[in-house]
């Protein structure tokens, strides 16, 4: 078995896998402990974790460099024995958007930053499936965790097979956070900002609260999340509930890498400008020509696709934009441009998701402005909502999603969150019709019918 030891000094983290038989997706999670964590991505292994060997948390506008010391702290000294890269240690989480953090339902129990170092930790890869077992804990011997490996492993192994996925729990009630009349507002008054100077775009979003029919069950929904979105970045993030209340689940399938690092390689993109999808091959091509010919959508793409060069210049060698094109979901597409870049000198993957976050397609231009006219026109809490979610090793490694097409959860209810980007010639019912399609991978997954 392959063996990764960085400085033992302590050995306080331990780390133990093994292959195993691939068990059911659905079955692994549902028999998590608690907080659970979710993450697949195109091109990269797909994680179950389940328990917490150490959780690090951080609120404030330098929660990217607590995190990053937090993490490098950890990954200091371990004793780690892993038989793949995949099933290397890592820690999963994400941020809130805004510096200052969250406050308000449903976001009572997401503090500004939190990763979690699972205590058991399922990989699936091409070449088949892997078990980890972590521990971090002076205590605690090599023996005690290739015990609980084994253990594990037999648990695992005796899970029985879960089924059909259930159907979609059902909507009773929606209440939209923006009525349309503010909606129209807020937009007037950020293309007023636009054509004074003070701002070049602004992305707006809305927040959708469903009572659902019956209790939301994760693992069918984010099976089927991957079945329909293969392409996308599948997440699930729990934090330990507070108190006697339920704890919220917050999940997703994003189409927006905000970026990935590999050694000294960087691959990120540029995702802007929205539309539907065809009902027929015919129909869909002529919408995604039109997408393409749009001046508004080719104008508010350039500029998040420029931005992100800037953003990236301090830190590489060379960045690379790939031509535009059209990215195609099952509900929507996209104009997409990929960017590739070589850093100019080791960085930590947080380093680089500090740098990158906000982007223009989920903030704005210029930051500090757009930043101010969300705050000061959306009547919800954004929480971790178009935020980075992902994952670090040791290495300082890790990709990074965007957590849009987004909701969070509690039982039997949900807030799903869209936004569009504002522009100058941007019209308010047009970007409001843009809101509801973007609500559709996720509404899909609740309503009866539609999963």
């Amino acid at each position: 078995m392959e063996s990764l030891r960085t400085d033992a000094g302590g050995g306080s983290l331990l780390s133990r896998s093994k292959p195993i038989e691939s068990p059911s997706f659905r079955a692994v999670l549902r028999t998590a402990d608690a907080p659970r964590t979710v993450w697949s991505a195109p091109d990269e292994a797909t994680v179950v974790g389940g328990g917490a060997a150490a959780t690090l948390t951080a609120d404030g506008p330098d929660r990217f460099e607590k995190i990053r010391k937090r993490a490098e702290a950890l990954f200091a000294s371990g004793d780690v024995h892993t038989g793949t890269e995949a099933a290397r240690p890592r820690l999963f989480g994400g941020f809130a958007f805004h510096a200052e953090g969250t406050s308000r339902e449903p976001w009572t129990d997401f503090p500004g930053a939190r990763f979690v170092f699972p205590r058991v930790q399922i990989t699936w890869t091409d070449d088949g499936s892997w078990l980890t077992v972590n521990a971090v804990d002076p205590e605690t011997s090599p023996e005690t965790v290739e015990t609980r490996l084994a253990a594990e492993q037999e648990r695992i192994a005796d899970l029985p097979d879960p089924g059909e996925p259930a159907d979609p729990p059902g909507v009773e009630e929606r209440t939209q956070t923006t009525t349309r009349s503010g909606w129209r507002s807020g937009v007037d008054a950020a293309i007023d900002r636009i054509e004074a100077g003070d701002l070049r775009k602004v992305v707006l979003a809305q927040a959708l609260d469903v009572d659902l029919a019956a209790e939301l069950c994760l693992p069918d929904v984010l099976s089927r999340l991957g079945q329909r979105y293969p392409e996308c970045y599948r997440f699930l993030v729990e934090p330990a509930p507070s108190g006697n209340r339920e704890g919220a689940s917050f999940f997703g399938a994003t189409p927006e890498r905000l970026v990935s690092v590999r050694g000294r390689t960087i691959e990120t993109g540029a995702l802007a400008g929205t539309t539907g999808r065809g009902e027929t091959p015919a129909e869909d091509e002529w919408l995604a020509q039109e997408l393409a010919n749009d001046e508004k959508d080719a104008h508010e793409h350039d500029l998040v696709a420029e931005t992100i060069r800037k953003q990236l210049s301090p830190y590489a060698a060379s960045v690379n934009l790939g031509p535009r094109q059209i990215k195609r979901l099952a509900t929507v597409q996209h104009l997409w441009t990929p960017i590739r870049a070589t850093l100019d000198r080791d960085e930590h993957v947080l380093s680089l998701v500090e740098a990158l976050h906000p982007t223009p397609a989920v903030g704005g231009l210029p930051p500090a402005a757009a930043l101010e006219t969300i705050r000061e026109t959306e009547p919800f809490d954004r929480g971790w909502y178009a935020a980075p979610v992902g994952w670090i090793d040791a290495a300082g490694s890790g990709t990074f999603a965007v957590a849009l097409r987004s909701a969070v959860a509690s039982a039997d209810t949900a807030t799903l969150f869209a936004g569009v980007g504002i522009v100058r010639d941007s019209d308010p019912d047009s970007e409001w019709d843009e809101v509801q399609l973007k609500y559709r991978p996720i509404l899909d997954e609740l309503e009866r019918g539609k999963g």
